[in-house]
């Protein structure tokens, strides 16, 4: 007679498993190639590097060891008899053909490649520009911002030569006598600038310069862990999410954190604040460097996503943000020098000064609502020049994807040619500069003024040339129409 409760009776174990079940087959595609993704545990959702070879189930349900065991365990340990379990009613076996797709396509992470023993390639600095090689690149897309164009270009050629020297030195292991090596720390990089001045626009031709993987985000939907919005690490998953779910080149981009003044600490407030210096707190190691868990496709943790692994070690962080209000701060700091007597400044002399932005100071930004360990991770600060009446001139017609050009090709797919007058140019200007939003407003404007050009001028086939005059744009007059007979050179 066997005794149920005797602790010595057989346990099954994840080790006795056949080798067959677990051997480490290839899986192909739907056209016959091998899948150049990771399988995943269907029950902990952790991918095959960090659970090791996993069991195969039939249709492509993947178990890893752990959770075998934990469920064998669970078997043993409990009392109940699955025998008369297919007798029970209101009881169904699982279909695992309806498990067959469990992973959505962009929560799939991609294998690492086999690195080869002998050779490990390192990150080639030669596929980085020079900085003025940068910065005159940068030159034909951005208007203006000359000093932060040079800061940026600067900033980033050290960040990809200091990961070739990690890499570098990694390969050969190389050390000094002393056994000292000097590390080049990281220099993440604020920007600061009212809005529409062009921040978004250079780091995204900034990325296509450098063909890097670039994720774009904002601060504001930041919370701190456990409560509603996205998770910290959100914003590494979004870059991962760029780089097509491959860590090793993840590892290699930038990430543009927009709305960063929204996180500042909250002044004068009895709530708890979730989304101002929590936040700060948080995404101190990150941009410091670290390795993180980060979900994949996913803005949150959760039991069904799948995780991974990045160290954000190498990956540049730039935050920007508009900070309005942070001239006031820079105003009352400059007045405290102001003395009595004939000699003394006046009160009102930074007032009309439209480049104040320039004078900031880490004291400001720390009265604005940042902490001293977030400032302290952002070591360049970054100005950017708010824009005036020649600059958004400029801006209009100038850069390779100039707004003009943009409307000029349209209605040359229409065979009609569209010139626009330099007074015109000169009026929304103007306009744009009492809307106070910066480059933004200029689109804006001209939709307003084109709509009725780009809808009547489809039904008239004879219309050859359309000249914007400066009347059109003042309200005084009409644009000019020409025939195809009478267009002008």
């Amino acid at each position: 007679m066997i005794d149920k409760n005797d602790d010595t009776k057989d346990k099954t174990n994840i080790d006795e498993i056949e080798p067959a079940e677990q051997t480490d087959k290839v899986i192909l595609d739907e056209d016959g190639n091998e899948d150049e993704y990771e399988k995943v545990c269907f029950l902990c959702r952790r991918p095959e590097s960090k659970t090791g070879p996993m069991i195969d189930l039939p249709n492509n349900v993947h178990i890893c060891k752990d959770c075998m065991q934990k469920s064998f365990d669970t078997m043993n340990n409990s009392n109940f008899d699955f025998s008369n379990m297919m007798n029970m009613p209101n009881i169904q076996m699982i279909d695992l053909s309806s498990l067959q797709n469990q992973v959505p396509q962009k929560q799939r992470l991609k294998k690492k490649k086999k690195k080869e023993k002998e050779v490990q390639k390192v990150f080639d600095i030669r596929q980085i520009p020079a900085p003025h090689k940068i910065k005159r690149s940068l030159d034909e897309h951005v208007i203006g911002q000359e000093k932060a164009k040079k800061i940026i270009s600067v900033a980033v050629y050290n960040h990809y030569k200091r990961i070739y020297d990690l890499e570098r030195r990694a390969a050969e292991g190389q050390q000094d006598n002393a056994g000292y090596q000097v590390e080049i720390e990281k220099s993440n990089v604020l920007m600061i600038g009212p809005t529409g001045c062009g921040k978004t626009y250079l780091v995204q031709t900034l990325a296509k310069l450098l063909d890097v993987p670039l994720a774009i985000t904002d601060a504001t939907s930041l919370t701190e862990a456990g409560y509603i919005g996205d998770d910290i690490e959100s914003v590494v998953s979004k870059l991962l999410a760029s780089a097509d779910n491959d860590v090793e080149r993840a590892e290699h981009g930038i990430i543009f954190i927009d709305e960063i003044d929204k996180i500042a600490k909250k002044k004068n407030s009895n709530q708890r604040d979730v989304s101002g210096e929590a936040v700060q707190q948080g995404m101190l190691k990150l941009l410091e460097g670290s390795e993180v868990e980060v979900p994949v496709g996913a803005n949150s943790k959760n039991a069904m996503v799948p995780l991974t692994t990045v160290n954000t070690k190498n990956i540049l962080f730039i935050c920007g943000g508009a900070f309005p209000d942070l001239t006031n701060i820079i105003k009352e700091r400059l007045n405290k020098r102001s003395s009595m007597g004939f000699e003394a400044d006046l009160r009102d002399k930074y007032d009309n000064e439209p480049n104040l932005i320039e004078k900031v100071a880490v004291e400001d930004l720390r009265n604005y609502g940042m902490i001293p360990e977030f400032l302290g991770r952002l070591p360049i600060i970054c100005t950017m020049e708010a824009l005036t009446t020649e600059m958004l001139v400029q801006i209009l017609k100038e850069p390779k994807n100039a707004i003009l050009k943009q409307y000029q090709r349209l209605l040359e797919l229409d065979e009609v040619k569209l010139d626009f007058e330099d007074g015109a140019l000169e009026s929304i200007a103007e306009m744009a500069m009492k809307r106070e939003t910066g480059a933004r407003a200029l689109r804006a404007i001209l939709e307003e003024f084109m709509l009725d050009i780009m809808y009547e001028i489809p039904k008239d086939d004879s219309i050859g040339q359309v000249i914007i005059t400066k009347e059109y744009i003042d309200h005084a007059g009409g644009p000019r129409i020409l025939l195809r007979g009478q267009q002008m050179n």
